[in-house]
């Protein structure tokens, strides 16, 4: 299995649940191809670098994953004929030194993860 990260904008018009909902269903497509899900990174809501069909804000979404190469075309397509989705762009990794910077990044994407969690518990343990 190869590594790849899949970067893709939701249109800022929608609700927390509707883009949780667009999210999901991107998630669902790799599990269906058999992708291996390693990381997520939720951006948040951002600044386009350009105006993208009248809109200048997306909600940001990082999915880092290993797949076989059909699986992308699969998800490549579910991300062109959703209509919620402005923006989206796949990075493949081969080469040992991307893999290592792929790692770094699937650590940090789950840190960040980790980190939103720990002030809970030391809240309880207080």
């Amino acid at each position: 299995m190869t590594c790849y990260e899949t970067l893709f904008v939701v249109k800022p018009t929608l609700t927390e649940e509707e883009i949780a909902a667009q999210i999901a269903k991107v998630k669902d497509v790799l599990a269906k191809e058999g992708a291996e899900l390693v990381g997520t990174n939720d951006m948040g809501m951002r600044k386009l670098a350009y105006q993208v069909e009248k809109h200048n804000r997306g909600y940001y979404t990082v999915l880092f994953y290993k797949a076989e190469g059909a699986t992308i075309q699969e998800l490549e397509r579910n991300l062109k004929i959703n209509e919620d989705i402005i923006k989206f762009l796949t990075v493949k990794y081969t080469k040992n030194k991307e893999i290592a910077q792929f790692e770094k990044l699937v650590a940090e994407a789950n840190k960040g993860t980790t980190e939103t969690k720990a002030p809970e518990a030391e809240a309880t343990e207080a």
